[in-house]
This record gives structure tokens, C-alpha cells and sequence, in this order.
């Protein structure tokens, strides 16, 4: 039980980094230039925790943006790191 409550909070946690990436129009034309989604694609997918990781994955490649989210979203950029590991489980 408490395995599915971790992963449900990381991908809480996702969610609200994909939430900050597209929330603002330069980094979602980033987002979705480099890893080839489109707007579609993004909509269709956001609850899935294999792209949940690709979404954290993003923010972990660029640490500026990585820094920013996590200070965005009030956590430790660990918990970043974190949630996709997670993820990456589930």
C-alpha cells in the first residue's frame, strides 16, 4: 500500500512540474521541440507515469530549469530526482 501512496504523490509531483513547463510559453516550446510531443500527444498522455518521467527527465537535463521548477513548486530538487525514479518503477 504504501508503495502505490509514494507513486501517486510523485506523480502528484510531476504533474505540477509539467504544470510549471507549460505555464509558460517559452519553456513548453522547448518542452515540446525536444522530446518531439505535440500538443495532442501531451494532453493525451499527462497522467501517464512513463511520460510523468520524461516530463521530470526534461527538468533534470536542464538544471536552470530543474532549480526554477523545484523553487516553483516549494521542494527540494531531490524530490524531482525522486518522483522520477519512482515513476520509473511503477
Amino acid at each position: 500500500m504504501r508503495q502505490r501512496e509514494t507513486n501517486q504523490d510523485a506523480a502528484t509531483l510531476a504533474l505540477q512540474a509539467l504544470g510549471w513547463v507549460i505555464g509558460d510559453a517559452t519553456r513548453a516550446s522547448r518542452f515540446l521541440a525536444l522530446t518531439g510531443i505535440d500538443p495532442a500527444d501531451l494532453r493525451a498522455r499527462a497522467g501517464e507515469p512513463s511520460f510523468l518521467v520524461q516530463v521530470v527527465a526534461h527538468l533534470e537535463s536542464h538544471e536552470p530549469d530543474l532549480l526554477a521548477c523545484a523553487d516553483a513548486l516549494n521542494v527540494p530538487p531531490a524530490a524531482l530526482v525522486q518522483a522520477r525514479a519512482e515513476l520509473e518503477t511503477a
